[in-house]
């Protein structure tokens, strides 16, 4: 989170509102449909929903206020405008208020089909419509609030368990497999990758084997967990937390599924 953002973040007007420009919302346009087709039979239900209940849609940028609005009037969680940057102790504190820290500015056209750092329709498309679900909006408030007590010596490990879930996450269904994860319904490289192609590797959720789980930022990922329900995550946050992480520490990382990244 060092690494110097190449945007700039928008800054509200007094009433909340940001100002975006036709570009940008035809840049919005055109990855929520792209998205939306894309996930019609690969998203799990309660994301599908989540999309419906904050009132997405193609025609402009959503207005973060409007975002904060709808999920207080579900799940009680909001969300907060922040530089695309920010430290893991503040990223961890907006949760456990039950606030997702949102980067307000979208991507430009040169970057439509992939962007490192977080941009706002990673933020709202991918992270947003979840948080219409109780117990995943349970869920997130908890992690947030346990990773503020436990500090910073349990923060990478803590984040291995929050990109398995929230950002990388499948789920189980009726349906079959599905995902949930932001980075993966946010991008249409990872979806496929996750939902078409056998040159991955699926994995029950296990906390402890989350938590030794190396991964990488800049790649599609080589690992998915499957969680069996957003039930699931709230009982296992409520878990020895410490102890596990402690745990993992001492076995030691699992060798990486992915070649190393060049310096």
């Amino acid at each position: 989170m060092t690494k110097q953002s190449t945007y700039t973040a928008k800054l509200p007007e007094p009433d909340g509102t940001y100002l975006y420009t036709p570009e940008e919302d035809a840049v919005w346009g055109e990855l929520y449909l792209r998205q939306m087709k894309l996930l019609a039979d690969k998203a799990c239900d309660e994301y599908l929903e989540g999309v419906r209940t904050l009132g997405l849609n193609p025609d402009h940028v959503p207005q973060l206020k409007d975002v904060n609005r709808r999920l207080a009037e579900t799940t009680g969680f909001g969300v907060e405008g922040v530089p695309a940057l920010i430290p893991p102790s503040r990223f961890y504190e907006l949760l456990s208020q039950g606030k997702f820290p949102l980067a307000t500015f979208m991507r430009r056209r040169e970057h439509i089909d992939y962007i490192e750092e977080p941009d706002l329709f990673h933020e709202v498309f991918g992270h947003c419509p979840l948080l219409t679900n109780q117990s995943y909006a349970n869920f997130v408030r908890r992690f947030g609030q346990k990773a503020v007590k436990l500090g910073k010596d349990y923060s990478w490990h803590l984040f291995r368990f929050f990109w398995f879930t929230v950002e990388f996450g499948l789920i189980n269904t009726p349906k079959g497999r599905r995902c949930y994860g932001a980075g993966v319904v946010s991008s249409t490289s990872e979806t496929r990758h996750a939902m078409e192609t056998m040159d991955c590797e699926f994995r029950p959720f296990d906390l402890m084997s989350v938590l030794r789980t190396p991964y990488r930022i800049d790649i599609v990922q080589p690992i998915y967990y499957v969680i069996d329900s957003f039930a699931q995550l709230e009982t296992i946050i409520e878990e020895d937390i410490p102890a596990r992480i402690n745990e993992a520490k001492r076995l030691g990382d699992f060798a990486p599924t992915f070649e190393a990244k060049a310096s």
